[in-house]
Parts: structure tokens; sequence; C-alpha cells
């Protein structure tokens, strides 16, 4: 505690311009990509009392090698996550890929003769397909267009990709032989949509595809490859949407959907009558992500309770299902059977970490393949996450996790960040916090992450609860009704709250700042949208459809004129807080433009408002070097706008 106040007065000093700041060995270096303004140089000190919550790692599974039996992982040694190796248990992690850009998916072929992954560059997220090819990528697409690595044919002969190579904007589906990337050919030409190759039946005749039209609206289609015609299977006459859908060994479709009820359902979609035939049902808890084993008698799935997993086995040969609660208490992702018959995953704690782990299907035994590095920090010593639960202001029921700093460290009440997440479409889950466990363990400050009406995980009706510009500004009151609740807890100095907030989360903030001012304190908002129409009008083409479902539609008088007075840029001049804004230059979803016109509003009102822009970034930063100064740069902010007691 007492190097963190060392900082703290090194910190107060730089803000005023004191002495400290004209040594420029006690000033840490600025990566070259990034461009600050107003922001003060970040002191040593800062960068040497935080390091060891910088060093941190994670591993999270990819896949199984069928050939040798190892996992494969995502973790960053140096800049950014890489593919890795790991033959054993606990193994030394043997490095596959060395690019500049991170690795964002991958898969072996189902006899492990071939890897393919995906990257794109500087966060533009036009990935481009390579394969893995005695230690060196080999690019399989042309370099321009934007792919997406699809499922590998039964055989492993082909791989099926989406690609908007035709047109520029729409996801059309390719099949392709590795080997001979250049005879790749066209199964279907999409019109507008988010289409996707999603699985092929066993026999490799069919191919089943999604297109994603909405958060609760995908519709499924079955390619005949050999004809080339298209079948849609989604007939339902109210939109459903689905999770997980894999073919099982003898040619039945699994999903996970919400047809016939408020949350998704594990069951099976008859491909004569398009019907889905629901057999595992939570109830109240949404199924996500599942796997089926390679000779079908299990399917492990995932419930998702209120943004905790629970990871369940279900015996198709008796209906019965058994509960995997040797797995520590988190977030699970990503699971998938070997070959062999072992699932993988990956397990998200604040107390543990992320990193790659096994169970066994007969046994429920759980093995921990990797134990990533924190700094030198033990895992265990973080906060567990508090489930806070309350009613909106129109009585709807919501939730969210509080990161208390511990008490015996603590004295007194305690600073608070709300921490609100992005999409609309997503979740706060009871998850690994990474740097932000500085501002809890040595700064004492708690943090709240709040599901606000629109967040997934509560059911089709809970997250269709914002849609439209009319019923946007419903879940900014939700945040009002937390902010009333937080403010009562007598462990809270209800006059240091802050705001924050990614994205979807940084339209949030800054409408936090707008109609809570007078109980924040400051408000730091990461490539978030500030007017909804220039947002709309700008965003990448191919998801503007996708985002006018949600946000409503700019071409529309009526809705345009809703979704200006509702945007944060025609009302700067009420925002009276500091603000901090961080932009990728490179991004697609929320162009760096409304960074660009919210700064430069605040700041003609005589208002304070940091800019961090990074040139080498996209929708969030992703390279170590960036990530860190982000966040020094946000300690400086929160140092002065929040810690300091005026």
């Amino acid at each position: 505690m007492r190097l963190a106040r060392d900082w703290q007065i090194i910190v107060a000093s730089l803000l005023i311009g004191g002495p400290a700041l004209a040594a420029a060995e006690d000033v840490a270096p600025q990566p070259t990509a990034l461009m600050s303004d107003q922001i003060p140089a970040i002191p040593r000190a800062i960068v040497d009392q935080t390091g060891p919550y910088m060093e941190y790692r994670t591993a999270s599974f990819v896949d199984w090698d069928p050939k040798s039996r190892a996992m494969l992982i995502s973790t960053r040694f140096a800049e950014t996550r890489q593919l890795h190796r790991v033959a054993a248990p606990m193994a030394q992690r043997e490095q596959l890929t060395f690019a500049s850009e991170p690795v964002s998916s991958a898969r072996y072929a189902p006899d492990g003769s071939a890897l393919l992954f995906q990257k794109d560059s500087g966060g533009n997220e036009i990935h481009q397909i390579y394969a893995l090819q005695n230690g060196q990528p080999k690019l399989l697409t042309d370099g321009e267009s934007r792919n997406s690595l699809g499922p590998w044919s039964s055989s492993g002969k082909l791989v099926a990709f989406g690609s908007n190579k035709r047109t520029g904007l729409y996801n059309d589906i390719y099949l392709m032989n590795p080997a001979n990337p250049e005879g790749a050919r066209m199964l279907i030409a999409s019109t507008g949509g988010g289409w996707f190759p999603i699985d092929f039946s066993p026999d490799d005749k069919q191919l089943l595809v999604f297109n994603y039209v909405s958060v609760t609206d995908n519709q499924l289609y079955l390619i005949d490859i050999a004809q080339g015609s298209l079948r849609k299977l989604t007939n339902s006459n109210v939109p459903v949407s689905y999770e997980g859908l894999q073919f099982a060994p003898d040619g039945r479709l699994w999903a996970a959907s919400d047809d016939g009820s408020d949350v998704k359902r594990l069951g099976i979609v008859n491909l004569e009558t398009s019907l889905f035939e629901p057999l595992v049902d939570e109830k109240i808890w949404d199924i996500t992500s599942f796997d089926i084993s390679p000779d079908g008698r299990w399917i492990a799935f995932e419930v998702n309770q209120a943004g905790r997993s629970l990871l369940k086995f279900y015996d198709t040969q008796n209906g019965d299902i058994r509960v995997a609660d040797a797995l520590p208490a988190g977030v699970i992702s990503g699971v998938k059977f070997a070959p062999w018959g072992e699932l993988g995953l990956t397990l998200n704690s604040n107390r543990t970490g992320i990193d790659a782990y096994s169970v066994n299907p007969e046994t429920l035994a759980v093995t921990r393949w990797t134990r990533s590095e924190t700094g030198g920090l033990d895992a265990a010593d973080n906060v567990a996450p508090e489930l806070v639960e309350i009613e909106s202001f129109d009585g709807e029921k919501m939730s969210g996790f509080l990161y208390r700093p511990d008490p015996a460290r603590h004295k007194g009440k305690r600073p608070l960040i709300i921490n609100i997440h992005g999409g609309p479409e997503g979740q706060a889950t009871a998850r690994f916090l990474g740097r932000d466990n500085y501002l809890i363990n040595e700064l004492g400050i708690a943090i709240f992450y709040p599901n606000v009406r629109g967040s997934t995980g509560f059911g089709k009706r809970f997250v269709s609860l914002d849609n439209g510009p009319w019923r946007r500004e419903d879940s900014v009151l939700d945040i009002g009704a937390f902010l009333d609740h937080l403010r009562k807890d007598r462990h809270i100095d209800r006059k240091r709250i802050a705001v924050t907030g990614g994205s979807y989360g940084g339209y949030m903030t800054l409408a936090a700042m707008l109609h809570y001012g007078k109980r924040l304190k400051a408000g730091l908002e990461i490539v978030g949208i500030s007017n909804f129409v220039t947002f709309l009008e700008n965003t990448q083409a191919y998801r503007r459809d996708l985002r006018r479902v949600e946000y409503g539609d700019e071409r529309i008088p009526e809705q345009r004129a809703k979704l200006e007075e509702i945007s944060p840029l025609l009302r700067a001049s009420e925002i009276d807080i500091p603000l901090m804004v961080v932009t990728g230059a490179n991004d697609p979803r929320v162009p760096a433009s409304e960074a660009d016109q919210i700064v430069a509003a605040v700041r003609a009102n005589g208002g304070p408002a940091w800019h961090l822009l990074a040139e080498n970034e996209g929708h969030g930063f992703r390279k170590k070097a960036n990530a860190d100064y982000q966040f020094w740069a946000s300690l400086m902010f929160w140092q002065k706008y929040l810690l300091e007691e005026k």
C-alpha cells in the first residue's frame, strides 16, 4: 500500500506540472502507434508499481490435435495472442504461429493433416485464412476480402468458409480444398444478413448454414452440395435464435434454441418437418455452447446462470444428466470433444485466471492443462464477484457483478467504477479481470458490472426490451436504478463514483454522464457510439442492417429524429464532468469519427476530454504495449478525477 501511495504523490505532481515532469527517465515511453491528447506523461512509478498486474497471461482452449493428442491453445508470449501446442497436461507450451497480429480462430483437419487459422491486420476485421505448413503460414484467401473460417468436411478434404470477395459486402458461402485454394467454389450467393457455414452432415452431402439477422432471429438453411440447392429449415412464424448447431454421428441435427421458449433449450431440429424438439430444459436459464462426443454418447453443454457457467453432460442412451461440479466457479467456453472422447474447454475465473482444462465424460474428472503466469501474483488472492440483484424503474428484475476490495486492506467507504458491457447483446459475467485487479487489490476501488435490459443470458424477452430508438434510453434508466442501489451501500463512497464502458457500453457511458452527471465524478468511454445517425451511416456497410434492427433505421425520418434526440453528441454541452475517450483508428464497427466528434464537442464547451488513439488497432486494443499504456493513462485519469477528494 505504501508503494501505491508513493506513485499517487508522483502522479499528483505530474498532473499539476511539478518538478517530476522534468526528468525524462522518470516518464514511461509511449508506443509509437499511440497518439495522446491532454493526457499527461506516464510516470515510471506507475509502470513499476503495476508491473505484476501487466504481466499476466491467459490460455484459451482452441482445438485438439488428432495426431498427437496434444491440445491447441491461444496465448500470448510477446505482443499478441498466438497458437501454441501443449503435448500433455501442464507440459511446456510450444509456439506454432509468430504473427504480429493476433490469431483469432483455428481448426485442425479431422485427421490432423492440416491446421487452418485466421487473422486480420491492425484490428480491421478483414480476416484472411491461412494454413500452417512446415511452420510457416500459407495464405489461402485473396488478402483483400473479409473471410470467416468455417467447418471441415467429415472426410477432411474440404473446408467451408464465408467471404465477401464477390461484392465487398455480404458473406457468400464457399468450399475449398486447402491444398488447392485457387479452386474454391461458391455454393451460395447472399444478398444480405450475416451468412456463415456451420457444419457438414456426416456423409458430407449437405452443409448447414446460418443467416444471422439479429440476436433473436437466426435462420437455418441446408445446402445440397452436389446440386447447390438451398432449403430453409427455420419455418417458425416468430423469430428464433440458436446456439451450438451440430450434426450427431447418426445424422440428427442438435441445437440449443429458444423456439417455443423464452430461454434456449437443448434439442433436435427435425430435418423432415423443420420442427424443434426440445429434450433438455433448464427452465429459467439459457443453454448456450455444447458439443457431441465422436461416438454420439455424450452431449456436453453449458448452462448460463446469470453470468456463471455450469457444465453438464447429457447421456443420449438413457437421458441422464450429470454435473461437472469439480470445475472451479467461473465461466466456461469453447467446449469440444477430442476424437478419443475427452472434453476440452476454457475456464475463466477471477480466482484462477483463464486457462485450458479437460473433463472426462465417464468419470467427470477435471484436468488442468495450463497454468498461466500472473506476474508472480496468486490469482487465488483476487476477490470473487458478488451477484447484485435489483428491480429497475419499471419493476424489471436485473443483476450484475460487484467486485469489492478486501475490507481488511482497504478501510472505510470505497470509490466505485461502474463498467458497462458492449453489444448491447453482451453479458457481464463472473470472469477474470486482469489489469483491473490492480484497481481493486491495490487502490481499493470497487468495480460493478451491470447487466441492463438488452443483455443476453436472460432470455429473448429481456434481450429485446431495449430495441429501437424509443426504448433505447430505458437501459440508461437501468443504470440509474443500479446507482440508487449502490449509493445506499454502506461500503461505497457515494461521492466518488465513475462510469466506463466499451462499444455500446461507450454510448452508455456518455448517456449516463448526461443523465446522472450530478451523481458521477467522471466517465471513460472506449470505442463508443456518440451519435447513432452518424454511426449507422459510417459503420461498415455489411453491418448496417444488423444494427438497424437493434437501434432503429436512420433512413426513416421519425426514427432518425429520435435517434438524434437520444444521441450524446447532440447534448454534449450538458456534459460537465471529465471525459476520457479511447479509439482504434482502424475500427470497422464504431468508426474513429465517433470519438473525434464527441471529444471536439466536449472541449468546445470547456470541459476536459482526454483522448488516446491507436493507429494500429480496431475495436479495442489487442496489442500488449498499447493495452498497457491505455491502462496507465486510465490510472492517471482515475487518480485525478475519481480518487482525489475535493
